[in-house]
């Protein structure tokens, strides 16, 4: 299987590379593509070539032709090589780096316009465009979504990690209305007390206690049914908010999620929702969450995807490569209406851009995605 997915991989170098001998005219739109294509992130680069090969299968069009450079893994020189290289060949435009880290590096190119795969800034940055999906249209489409809800208290839920700034500073440049705040920490040892504090679980508790006393010693019909209904109970009152939003993935996710349970949340009251998960299935495994949500890029063209490229290639994507898949359509798209895309001025349009992940607009140099929300409930994902 291995020797078949790297004879595969040869073969698509050697297409792309020997279509660019056999044309040389200004009809020819020449696109290249940085990508890890040895070292620790092989596999992920690999899928990034593939995801090409199938957008262009679905343009169809002979004058498009990509060449696929080896940008490596954290490693400057080689990045720097495979820059020169593709700029030799006369490219257009560039899709890459995946790495916002590689930013300071490729904005020496300023001749070259780079489209990246990075999330990190939805903003035009010199050269760089970014269409991953942005923190900001996440949180934009969150908050509407809540505010249709008719909620009013939301809490957004941070992790103590090396990103905690840099949300916050997000969050402060997006204006948004009637949130607080809390940061909790990455070990579940200290982040269930730390939850128990958000929640004022201790006090509950003892409202529960002091109430069940009050009917404990009475031999009334009514009383008795009041107390019947209080052992069913773990705590006694509400929290103080409606909606809750986890910045986190994985199993940090799911033991905040336990945790707001544990705690005794009330999932009819309190909306539990979270960033883009990229429909990843072990939240159903997650039990003692009835229903999560989320913003997302379109399920039924990811889905589709996937399965085209599994049918083709016999393995399944990486999830971002469906990012390089669009960017290839928005590429020629641009290419066709403005007969060029060598300059950041050449993505700047007006209305809706509908690709694979959706929609997505243009505006004050800026890219942001419309998402669709999901619910994550009874082993599937339903579009809300």
């Amino acid at each position: 299987m291995k020797k078949k997915f790297i004879t595969i991989i040869a073969y698509i170098l050697i297409f792309f590379n020997s279509n660019l001998l056999s044309n040389e005219n200004n009809n020819i739109l020449k696109v290249g593509l940085l990508a890890p294509l040895s070292g620790e992130y092989k596999e992920l680069g690999d899928s990034l070539l593939y995801s090409l090969q199938l957008a262009l299968h679905e343009i169809n069009d002979k004058n498009v032709h990509i060449i696929p450079r080896d940008s490596g893994a954290g490693d400057k020189k080689k990045l720097n090589k495979a820059i020169q290289e593709i700029r030799s060949q006369n490219a257009d435009i560039i899709i890459g780096p995946i790495n916002n880290e590689d930013f300071d590096e490729v904005k020496k190119f300023n001749d070259m316009v780079f489209i990246s795969l990075s999330n990190i800034n939805p903003e035009f940055q010199n050269n760089v465009i970014s269409i991953g999906i942005s923190f900001e249209s996440q949180m934009l489409s969150l908050m509407k979504f809540i505010k249709k809800q008719k909620k009013n208290k939301t809490v957004i839920l941070i992790p103590k990690n090396h990103y905690t700034n840099f949300i916050e500073k997000k969050l402060d440049k997006l204006d948004l209305k009637n949130y607080k705040i809390f940061k909790y920490s990455s070990d579940p040892k200290i982040l269930t007390g730390e939850i128990e504090v958000l929640t004022n679980y201790s006090q509950r508790k003892k409202n529960l206690k002091y109430r069940k006393k009050m009917f404990e010693d009475k031999e009334d019909e009514q009383s008795k049914r009041q107390l019947e209904r209080l052992e069913q109970k773990y705590t006694l009152g509400d929290v103080n908010f409606d909606s809750v939003i986890i910045i986190d993935f994985g199993n940090s996710l799911k033991s905040v999620l336990t945790s707001l349970v544990f705690t005794d949340v009330n999932q009819e009251k309190v909306l539990f929702t979270t960033v883009n998960q990229w429909f990843d299935e072990s939240i159903f495994y997650e039990n003692t969450v009835k229903s999560l949500y989320y913003p997302s890029v379109n399920y039924k063209e990811f889905k589709k995807y996937q399965d085209n490229y599994f049918k083709t290639f016999n393995n399944f994507p990486s999830e971002i490569t469906i990012l390089a898949y669009d960017a290839i359509g928005l590429i020629y798209y641009a290419w066709k209406k403005n007969g060029k895309v060598n300059t950041v001025n050449d993505f700047s349009f007006k209305g809706n851009i509908k690709g694979k992940i959706g929609t997505f607009s243009f505006k004050n140099k800026k890219i942001i995605q419309n998402l669709n929300i999901y619910k994550a409930e009874n082993n599937q994902f339903t579009k809300f």
